[in-house]
Parts: structure tokens; sequence; C-alpha cells
């Protein structure tokens, strides 16, 4: 009865405006993976130096409308979307070579955290979310081994070097950390917060750390 009444208020939206729901029919269709793997050789030319692999579930070129899905995901807190976005993510995995698949099932997933002041304005973690949804489909264990120590601000307005700056020091490892680890995280974009993790997690004892994300902005 309350979910019918806030419907009738605040009705729902669907990425493209219309009512009744958060994605339609069409634009679930739209949501496709274009797949993106950047080996580490390819990332150390992008500046990105501790990161052992990344893989793009797609791109805002090949699907313009995923933009807009992870912006309503994070800033009109839709949680639901998760699902989604996920599933470009699982597609991507799907279209790997069979070794690689292998090489994967022996790692463990980590969310890429949240301050716990952005977490708290949010309602929730948007990595945390999508890494659930991986570790449930892929039989991947899940561990916190991360804590962002200090608030860094919204990373998207800043340039690479103003990134760096934020991000030094900000990430703690807490309790045991895998020898092998995939990242999870919305969005690539420098690369900046996934590398500064990798960093972390490698100068605890990780051996190999890649990341999995739904786009590569």
């Amino acid at each position: 009865m309350l979910s019918l009444f806030l419907d009738a208020i605040f009705p729902k939206k669907s990425l493209s405006g219309g009512e009744g729901e958060w994605v339609s029919v069409s634009e679930r269709r739209q949501l496709r993976s274009f797949p993106l793997v950047e080996s580490a050789t390819e990332l150390r030319t992008h500046g990105i130096h501790h990161l052992d692999r990344l893989v793009s579930g797609s791109n805002y070129r090949e699907c313009p409308l995923l933009k807009n899905a992870i912006w309503t995901f994070k800033f009109r807190r839709i949680p639901a979307l998760g699902e989604e976005l996920a599933k470009v993510m699982l597609e991507a995995r799907c279209e790997e070579a069979k070794e690689t698949k292998e090489r994967s099932a022996s790692c463990a997933l980590v969310p890429v955290p949240l301050h716990w002041t952005r977490r708290f304005w949010r309602g929730f973690n948007q990595s945390d979310l999508l890494t659930r949804i991986i570790s449930r489909e892929c039989h991947l264990p899940l561990t916190h081994a991360l804590r962002r120590i200090r608030p860094t601000g919204f990373q998207s307005h800043r340039a690479r070097k103003e990134r760096l700056t934020a991000l030094a020091g900000a990430f703690r490892v807490v309790g045991p950390v895998p020898e092998r680890v995939i990242l999870i995280d919305d969005v690539a974009t420098t690369g900046a917060t996934l590398d500064a993790c990798a960093k972390t997690l490698k100068e605890a004892g990780a051996q190999w750390v890649e990341a999995w994300v739904v786009a590569r902005g």
C-alpha cells in the first residue's frame, strides 16, 4: 500500500523519461555489453601503474544510455538498477576466453569502498551492491578488504593530477588480503581510484589485482 502511495506522488520514471518503471523493455535491450579488456601493458601507457588488468562491460560511445543509467543509479539513489548494470558486466565476462575465466575463478571480489559520509548521503555503496550481484552469479567469494579512511570528494570533476593528490593515502587494508583480487566499481575514467586501491592491496601482499567495471568513461 505504501509503495502504491509513493508511486502516485513520486512516479517512477524510466531512463528515457517514461513513467511506470525504472527501466523499460526497450531500454533493457539498449543496455548492451561492448566489452573492453585492457592488459597491464596498455594500462601503463595510461598512467595506471598497479592494476594488472581492467575489464569494462561497455562504453558510452557504443551504449549511450549507459551513462544515464549509472548516473540515475548513483545520484537518484535507485539501487534496483544494480541488477541491470551488473548484467552488462556479466555479459562482458561471458565473452572472455575460457582460460581467462579459469584465472578469474581463483580470485576474490573486493568492492571499491565509499567513505562513510558518502555512503550515508547516498544510502548505499554502488560498488558493494554490484559486487554482491557478481558474487552471487559467478560464485566468487566477496571480502571487504579495503576501507576508505577519508573523504576524497567527487572525482568526476577533477583532472587526473588532482585525482591522484586527493586519493593519496585514502585507502587502508582491513583484514586478510587475498592473493588474487578482482576490484569491482561502476566506472573507470582515469583509473586513478582503481589504481590507488590496487597499490594499497599489493603493499599488503596481493600478487594480482584486476578490476571489473560497468563502463569505461
